[in-house]
């Protein structure tokens, strides 16, 4: 069984068509990449899989179950979204016991979450001082954290990088390779081509709404990747993505 099943997905949003027909599964324990520039679709795709939007067209299907805006669908999805979902006034412990609760989870259940997530988000020193008094990183760190504290098996993480210093960004790269060694199905959402190479399986290109191609990383090379450059390089995902496209892929 798929952990994510896409089947012709169509939105629009007035004259502007946002998404267009994309199609595509996610195996259980599969880190799957969307790739593709500032409003190819990515998150707004990413929205109809967790239900947080209505498809005009189309399906998902999230571990065997059509329908992602019933609660049991929900509980089995982490939506790591790109905006910073939470409380500046709060602590980084007051965040998560408040999303966790929102999760169903009290008692012992909430207080091993808690602990998971400020250790695995690497914050257990800083986890009673207020969100507002954290770098950039430090909230993409929590922000991920939160996203996950009900445990689930299929997570959505849309662009989860997005202006973090070097170190978070690692930090979060780590967490993202130590999901995969668990088995967890990851959808993961960039235009950085060097994070779709460190911790993708395999990648969709998507641009104007529209799936070019889908395959694994070395696979995309081999296709449209060009003749080698030099005795050590060959091309790139961005020369991939220019030769399906016909732009670059930051424009």
């Amino acid at each position: 069984m798929n952990a994510i099943e896409v089947r012709d997905l169509r939105k629009r949003f007035g004259a502007t068509v946002a998404v267009d027909g994309v199609t595509f599964s996610i195996p259980a324990g599969e880190a799957f990449g969307l790739l593709g520039p500032n409003g190819a679709g990515k998150t707004t795709t990413i929205r109809m899989i967790v239900g947080a939007l209505k498809p005009d067209a189309g399906s998902v299907t999230v571990e065997g179950e059509p329908d992602p805006t019933r609660e049991r669908v929900r509980l089995r999805i982490g939506a790591v979204p790109q905006s910073i979902a939470l409380y500046a006034d709060l602590t980084a412990e007051e965040n998560l016991r408040f999303f966790g609760a929102l999760y169903g989870m009290s008692g012992a259940r909430l207080d091993e979450r808690v602990r998971w997530a400020l250790g695995f988000s690497g914050l257990e020193p800083r986890r009673r001082d207020r969100v507002s008094s954290y770098s950039g990183g430090m909230q993409r760190r929590l922000n991920l954290v939160a996203g996950l504290l009900h445990d689930p098996p299929v997570i959505l993480m849309d662009e989860p990088t997005a202006g973090v210093d070097p170190q978070s960004r690692n930090h979060i790269f780590e967490n993202i390779e130590a999901l995969k060694r668990q088995g967890r199905s990851i959808l993961y959402t960039t235009h950085y081509m060097e994070e779709a190479e460190r911790l993708c399986d395999r990648v969709a290109i998507i641009d104007r709404g529209l799936v070019r191609a889908v395959d694994s990383v070395e696979g995309l090379l081999g296709r449209y990747g060009g003749e080698p450059v030099s005795r050590v390089e060959r091309g790139t995902l961005e020369t991939v993505f220019l030769h399906l496209t016909g732009r670059q892929l930051r424009d």
